[in-house]
């Protein structure tokens, strides 16, 4: 029986990595906190597996997501070469608290602001949080949406999955 129900979850945590395989992360402009507009496709497009979590400075499951996930991430970039992009949805009025924010958490992530939310419109969510996986050639394998302490580490093993390890 526990073989069988093995197999089974496998089988459904392969088809969930593939289920997106073909989607891949949108060219949209977005900022970066110090003002300058990039497209979110050179961070996805570099051949390095990336993580985008959207998060706000109201929302506090996203930040107990990426409190929790920063615990873990410096071991993640060594073993599967990730890179973790935190973009706030803030609306241009809040980005003000995003920079003190992320000082005061120590979050090392990459943070970007989709303040008019048109990365959010284009990748086609409406809660945060809200994670992608991303493959390192671009494509869209896994998302996830809300937060529940211990998410991390069925994020870490859809990552290790994409990474081949």
């Amino acid at each position: 029986m526990h073989t069988k129900l093995t197999v089974v979850t496998l089988f459904m945590s392969l088809f969930s990595l593939t289920a997106f395989a073909q989607k891949g992360v949108p060219a949209v402009e977005v900022k970066t906190l110090d003002g300058k507009s990039v497209n979110i496709q050179d961070y996805t497009q570099n051949g390095k597996i990336t993580v985008i979590s959207f998060w706000a400075t109201w929302c506090k499951p996203c930040q107990l997501e990426l409190d929790n996930v920063m615990e873990l991430y410096p071991e993640w970039q060594e073993k599967y070469n990730v890179q973790f992009l935190a973009v706030t949805i803030d609306t241009q009025r809040a980005l003000a608290k995003v920079g003190p924010l992320v000082e005061s958490k120590g979050w090392e992530y990459t943070i970007l602001a989709d303040a008019n939310q048109a990365l959010k419109t284009a990748m086609n969510f409406q809660a945060i949080p809200q994670t992608f996986l991303v493959d390192a050639s671009g494509n869209i394998v896994y998302e996830h949406s809300g937060y529940v302490p211990g998410n991390e580490f069925e994020l870490e093993e859809k990552i290790k999955a994409v990474a081949g390890k």
